[in-house]
């Protein structure tokens, strides 16, 4: 029997992921029109499931690509979606506005290469961002026991869940791939012995947005 489930969606694709730079709240200008597109996809997806079994909560970190985002999932599913700033990403400091190429050399890799160490001034370590988002979803985990709930996520967020519920250790130097307007679940399973574990459902599902894909093509 699943008891709790938990679906992330990221994101739709935004004007900082285009430009190539590193998209914090002084940089995050919302989602492109493909970034629309895909979210609008995943919608449609989420309103038929949502009708067979309903999601109790919608969750939006504060970044104006989330916030859009969740606004088009919640109208669609009439779902109210709350909107809660520890959701927000890591911490980029004087990174935020950079070319993350510029931001990588700099700190000779991505925020996971070193994780112990800032990337930028005033930025966040790899591990402390784990850390402290890690206890948020436990939070929320346990708030929210035995319900159906969905995020508006950052690809961060769903290595969050991951480093989480798989028991990664901090530091590892596992990574995920997590692509626009993509749904990874996670359901909590009881059996009928009394015993529970967590269960990743799928991960990285973008089955709802090969046509747009292919529309590109053509």
């Amino acid at each position: 029997m699943i008891t709790t489930e938990l679906v992330f969606v990221r994101h739709g694709e935004a004007q900082c992921n285009v430009d190539g730079l590193v998209g914090g709240p002084r940089t995050c200008t919302g989602l492109t029109n493909r970034g629309y597109a895909q979210t609008e996809r995943v919608a449609l997806r989420l309103t038929t499931e949502h009708r067979d079994k309903p999601f109790d909560a919608l969750y939006a970190g504060p970044r104006l690509r989330l916030r859009q985002t969740g606004e088009i999932i919640s109208q669609a599913l009439n779902l109210p979606m709350s909107t809660d700033d520890r959701l927000d990403g890591p911490v980029h400091g004087a990174a935020d506005g950079r070319p993350w190429a510029e931001v990588k050399t700099a700190a000779d890799g991505g925020p996971h290469a070193h994780p112990d160490t800032p990337w930028a001034a005033g930025s966040d370590t790899w591990n402390g961002y784990l850390e402290r988002a890690g206890r948020l979803l436990r939070e929320l985990i346990a708030h929210h026991e035995g319900e159906r709930i969905l995020f508006a996520a950052h690809g961060e967020t769903v290595t969050v869940a991951h480093t989480l519920l798989l028991g990664i250790p901090l530091g590892s130097p596992t990574g995920f791939t997590v692509s626009h307007g993509s749904i990874t679940r996670w359901q909590h399973h009881l059996n009928r012995l009394g015993q529970r574990r967590w269960m990743l459902d799928r991960h990285n599902d973008t089955e709802h947005l090969a046509a747009l894909a292919q529309e590109a093509v053509a």
